[in-house]
């Protein structure tokens, strides 16, 4: 996999992880729009859904932290 593949998924995940993490939090606080595909934590009760959002941005930054160490080995293999 070669530089723009690493930086495709790192945006891919970056997306996603700030839309189910803190987008699904703004829509749950200051929106009365029900819960749906895109939000998916907001399906949960109270409580859960700022944990389960918290959870999903946590785990794709730690995606990304594993994207850019690989990208990184690979670009320096490549040299």
């Amino acid at each position: 996999m070669d530089d723009g593949w690493y930086r495709l998924a790192m945006l891919l995940t970056l997306a996603a992880g700030v839309w189910e993490g803190p987008i699904a939090i703004i829509f749950r606080v200051f929106t009365d729009k029900g819960p749906s595909v895109m939000v998916a934590a907001n399906y949960l009760p109270a409580p859960w859904c700022y944990a389960a959002a918290t959870a999903a941005a946590l785990a794709a930054f730690a995606v990304i932290a594993l994207l850019e160490t690989r990208r990184r080995r690979t670009m320096s293999d490549v040299r």
